[in-house]
């Protein structure tokens, strides 16, 4: 297998060549393609993806896990819309972002260039296929695609019709390859290419990424885990607190923007948590709470030390009364990991406290966390959110796929 990842790392390096000097055009003739061909291929994507949905069936993989593995009509025309809408984004190759003239002379810059070739190792989700190599082949790079084995089918149909339509927009195929086999090895063989890769993206458990992070030769953009708040402040509107928690938890439960602990104020505890908590119930979220939420939802489980730095995926959630928002920060500071947090509240100035002093990659005020995604703050897709700040913080779209060289113009100036 060795051989054959190898021969992918040399051909995704050429291609790779060819996409830094592709132009905005190209790029965007690629992307229009690719949607269509989607939109064309309903069926055979259909027929793919069933496939492995009945495989994990089989496999009792778990309802989160399959949830995260359908592609349904709407995540396949999020799929389409979204590589519309990266197809429409500012081309970020060669926007020269900042220049400066030297005492004697000489013109200084930084213009945006590819990073060349990424390499993504992820789990489950097909449309990670689609929203990798959309932003890839924006920003110019070449990529090499390994999905999990459960979406084994879906990943190799979706990746086929994308490297279709790149050779009918005259771009190289093998600037969007698949490693095509379930073998474990593939991946350690990838995590290997540093010679010709020059990034690593893990997405999928924490276990994965720190698989990665420990194997990898070459730089890794990761996130461990999303343990994601939504703080419920004294100067909260609380009906609409209560909608904004119920969507953060159960919309999608099993995403890493998913809240994992709600935080309240003692001032709104009371008028707040036993309705909200009626509502949880009837959503079939298990609640675990500090004592003096459990005082207020006398059904509520007792929250353990390991709740609070807990990423659960799943229809669990942890719940604690808080002092003040100082103590909900501490919190906050002490068991996140840096993903997403929130703040419920009408109070202008705490919104803006919160936002400086919470050091999240996304910090929202009045809006579920579920919005940390690339596609819903106007990146067109993401290709995954890092926390781990260099060289991406957040959400990683086409701009965050790229880096910046120096430029230099004189006039015959020479180095005394």
């Amino acid at each position: 297998m060795r051989d054959e990842i190898l021969e992918m790392g040399r051909k995704a390096r050429a291609a790779s060549h060819l996409m830094a000097t592709a132009n905005s055009d190209q790029k965007r003739e690629a992307l229009e393609k690719m949607a269509s061909a989607l939109e064309l291929e309903r069926d055979s994507i259909g027929a793919a993806n069933l496939k492995d949905v009945e495989q994990a069936e089989r496999n009792e993989l778990g309802k989160a896990k399959i949830d995260r593995l359908i592609v349904s009509e709407r995540v396949l025309e999020e799929m389409i819309e979204g590589l519309k809408e990266v197809s429409m984004l500012p081309d970020p190759v060669g926007e020269i972002t900042r220049m400066w003239t030297r005492p004697n002379g000489l013109q200084v810059g930084k213009m945006r260039i590819p990073l060349g070739v990424i390499g993504i190792v992820y789990e489950s989700r097909p449309n990670v296929t689609v929203d990798a190599a959309a932003l890839c082949i924006k920003a110019g790079n070449a990529v090499i695609l390994r999905g999990g084995s459960e979406a084994f089918h879906s990943n190799i149909r979706l990746a086929g019709i994308l490297r279709e339509s790149l050779k009918q927009a005259g771009l190289p195929q093998d600037a969007v390859q698949f490693v095509e086999t379930t073998d474990r090895q593939a991946v350690l063989d990838l995590l290997g290419l540093e010679e010709y890769v020059d990034v690593m993206i893990p997405r999928g458990g924490e276990d994965l990424i720190r698989f990665v992070a420990k194997h990898a030769r070459m730089p890794v953009l990761k996130h461990y885990k999303g343990v994601c708040h939504v703080y419920v402040d004294s100067g909260a509107d609380l009906e609409m607190a209560q909608k904004i928690c119920l969507n953060a938890k159960v919309q999608r439960p099993a995403t890493c923007n998913a809240m994992e602990t709600l935080l309240v104020h003692e001032a709104v505890a009371e008028s707040f948590l036993p309705a909200m908590a009626e509502e949880f119930r009837r959503s079939g979220v298990e609640l675990r709470g500090c004592p003096r939420t459990r005082a207020l939802v006398p059904n509520c489980a007792a929250a353990t030390e390991e709740d609070w730095p807990a990423e659960y995926l799943d229809l669990v959630l942890a719940v604690r009364v808080v002092e003040n928002m100082d103590e909900a920060i501490l919190h906050i500071t002490r068991y996140g990991s840096q993903h997403t947090e929130a703040i419920v509240t009408e109070n202008f100035e705490r919104a803006r406290q919160f936002v400086r002093q919470v050091q999240s990659s996304l910090v929202l005020v009045n809006a579920s966390t579920r919005f940390n995604d690339g596609f819903q703050l106007g990146l067109g897709a993401e290709i995954g959110i890092s926390t781990s700040r260099l060289h991406a913080f957040g959400p990683m779209g086409v701009e965050e796929l790229t880096t910046t060289k120096f430029i230099a113009f004189g006039n015959g100036q020479l180095r005394g």
